[in-house]
């Protein structure tokens, strides 16, 4: 298969594709109905058995080369597996980072790095999960953050904190982002900042400290504290001191994948919006032959088949590896708003009933208010837009 060299030469296909991908996940997810869910979220657990069933399945190394025992998929396959998850009702941010990690770690990663690891990975002996980039005091201030590594002979000394870094306590491995050389000391803001694949295992309790945090949805989220932490350079993760750009490989994929995860909870709303519509009778008709109720559904369909249409183009530009910033980031705004607006039409709809957790509703709608923040903000996103592709003024 010829490798496409510039954006025109990039194919994106239409239509319900990867249907044998789709249906095996729809298969999966039917073992998890919605009580699950809600056992998770009312109990704060992380779904295990969901996390196992997926790792037995070979879909959370879908992305990792099949020389290394994973799947060998495209990032659109990938993406898949994911919207097909939240539109059937799971939740995929339970794992999903052991898809976007690969950005990093497969393009930049050595390849004694990847011998060792990749195999345990796809195999689900070893789980990367966690992401270790936002800070308490710099947020998405990437290139200001304070965690600082100085190296020591063959190992890095790392001083620092982390906040908002999910599935850490149910990870064996994790992708630490740290500045090697100090902001004072670089002509470019973006030099000086370098990756380290941090084994767990052995740094709780031997430099690292593991807190979680409670917060509105069940994203088994924490910070972490490091004090002392020693990691073996030969863990550095491409080379010291160019790590930003490692890590944004990883963010592009992190976007596409996620909002892969929008698209299929903006399918589920409609769905459910639309049907519940249809069902509901009140003052002798069904309450969807209203036009205020019909058309915000109507509308968020048409705003979910948009953002489908760019997060495929994404996917594709970042499997022929070619520059995707731009349309990862507008695809990650088109589908985080589609599926906030989508929940917003189906909590509408189901008007009171919308409260009551037996209808899944409402936990699905603060599931999907966080895309609007996280990865990245909306905000953030525009300013991108406004300073990298139209030229305007860096607003901050």
């Amino acid at each position: 298969m010829s490798i496409p060299r510039s954006a025109d030469q990039v194919q994106v296909s239409l239509g319900e594709d990867h249907q044998d991908i789709r249906d095996a996940v729809r298969r999966i997810c039917s073992d998890f109905p919605a009580e699950y869910w809600r056992r998770a979220d009312r109990q704060e657990l992380y779904p295990t058995e969901f996390v196992e069933a997926m790792t037995a399945s070979g879909y959370l190394a879908a992305l990792i080369p099949e020389e290394y025992g994973g799947a060998g998929l495209s990032m659109r396959a990938a993406g898949v597996i994911l919207q097909e998850c939240h539109a059937n009702g799971c939740y995929a941010a339970a794992c999903h980072a052991q898809m976007y990690t690969m950005g990093t770690l497969l393009r930049h990663g050595s390849l004694d790095q990847k011998a060792k690891y990749l195999p345990a990975i796809a195999s689900g002996e070893l789980r990367l999960q966690a992401f270790g980039v936002t800070e308490p005091t710099t947020g998405t201030d990437t290139t200001k953050l304070k965690t600082r590594a100085v190296r020591d002979d063959d190992h890095y000394v790392v001083t620092g904190q982390k906040v908002w870094t999910s599935r850490a306590e149910h990870s064996d491995l994790m992708l630490l982002l740290v500045r090697t050389t100090p902001l004072d000391l670089v002509v470019k803001k973006t030099d000086g900042l370098s990756v380290l694949l941090v084994d767990m295992r052995e740094a709780r309790g031997n430099g690292m400290e593991v807190r979680p945090l409670s917060a509105m949805i069940n994203h088994n989220t924490t910070e972490i504290f490091f004090d002392g932490l020693r990691v073996p350079a030969k863990n550095l993760i491409g080379p010291e001191g160019k790590g930003f750009r490692c890590i944004l490989d990883g963010m592009n994929a992190e976007r596409i994948l996620v909002s892969h995860e929008s698209i299929g909870d903006a399918r589920w709303f409609i769905r459910t919006a639309s049907l519940y519509a249809t069902e509901r009778i009140v003052f002798d008709r069904p309450i969807g032959q209203n036009q205020g109720v019909q058309f915000p559904i109507a509308r968020a369909y048409a705003e979910t088949q948009a953002a489908d249409m760019m997060l495929r183009k994404a996917a594709a530009l970042f499997d022929a590896d070619l520059p995707c910033g731009e349309d990862a980031n507008i695809a990650k705004l088109l589908a985080s708003e589609a599926a906030w607006h989508a929940a917003e039409a189906c909590m509408q709809t189901h008007g009171g009933f919308g409260y009551a957790r037996e209808y899944d509703v409402e936990r699905r709608w603060r599931e999907t208010r966080v895309q609007q923040i996280a990865p990245i903000s909306t905000n953030l996103v525009l300013a991108y837009i406004g300073e990298h592709v139209l030229g305007m003024p860096r607003s901050y």
